[in-house]
């Protein structure tokens, strides 16, 4: 037999080319399909936010960096501008440190349930921010397991360190990345973020919307100050762009305290029905 005769499917030119897209696409089905049921992950609550949110401990860091580059220049309207940058950066790592609070007591609240109710499984988009703070609350739980389903972008960061790598994946399509993110989400949390969040959180509410998400999904929308300004759902409803009860489908807080016992009562109520 000639050796250079490759089998098709390991003809990586072939693979990799537009004819065989649909093979791809079914890869980034049935491979992490096979790994949640391996790993027996049925339930998750999924975290969405900012990658461009600060660890608290790093935006101070940055702050003082700026403080004292100004004393040194305090005529420098650039160095104005960045301390202006960094003092912002400050004020919204308060939001990675609540999600990565957030994340532990869901993780140990789900771990910590009697044996026979389900367990809920934390699960980000994998990367710095937001979904950073998410997979390292999970972390800081003795056991604690987290879901990242990553994406490869060009200017992206793989895998934050704190996703278990058992449950880590790298997607290429983004529909295959968001159908695992729905399919087995039983809670979402939305935390401050830019066009990939409201993204994100606009494709779960219209499949909700439309009945294409049947079951019930209690999500957060965190940050009243943020989402205010951003996000003004009872205007489309004023305007008959939505109905008035699309304006329901999300519970607004400001505060760990208020987003656990929101998310919690109504996990354990939807398992009792």
């Amino acid at each position: 037999m000639n050796e250079d005769i490759k089998k098709a499917y390991k003809n990586e030119e072939f693979i990799n080319s537009p004819d065989a897209r649909t093979i791809r696409i079914l890869c980034e089905y049935y491979e992490p399909r096979r790994r949640f049921y391996e790993q027996k992950i049925f339930n998750t609550v999924v975290f969405f936010g900012s990658a461009r949110i600060l660890p608290p401990e790093v935006a101070s860091e940055q702050l003082e960096q700026r403080r004292a580059e100004l004393n040194k220049n305090p005529a420098d309207e650039g160095l104005k501008k960045a301390l202006t940058d960094a003092e912002l950066k400050v004020e919204m790592a308060r939001y990675y440190g609540d999600a990565r609070e957030l994340a532990r007591r869901m993780t140990e609240w789900s771990m910590t349930r009697p044996k026979g109710k389900r367990r809920i499984i934390v699960c980000t988009g994998g990367g710095p921010g937001i979904m950073q703070a998410a997979n390292r609350g999970a972390a800081d739980v003795d056991g604690g397991k987290s879901v990242g389903l990553g994406i490869s972008l060009p200017h992206e960061e793989k895998l934050n360190p704190y996703v278990s790598p058992e449950l880590g994946f790298e997607f290429h399509y983004f529909f295959m990345r968001k159908y695992w993110f729905s399919y087995l989400a039983k809670a979402l949390v939305v935390f401050p973020g830019g066009f990939g969040t409201l993204d994100e959180m606009a494709e779960i509410n219209t499949l909700r919307q439309t009945k294409k998400i049947t079951k019930a999904l209690p999500t957060v929308l965190y940050g009243t100050d943020y989402w205010s300004k951003v996000l003004d759902v009872q205007a489309m409803a004023e305007a008959g762009t939505i109905s008035p009860h699309d304006t329901e489908l999300m519970y607004r807080c400001d505060t760990i305290d208020a987003a656990f016992d929101y998310l919690t009562t109504e996990l354990e109520r939807l398992e009792e029905e």
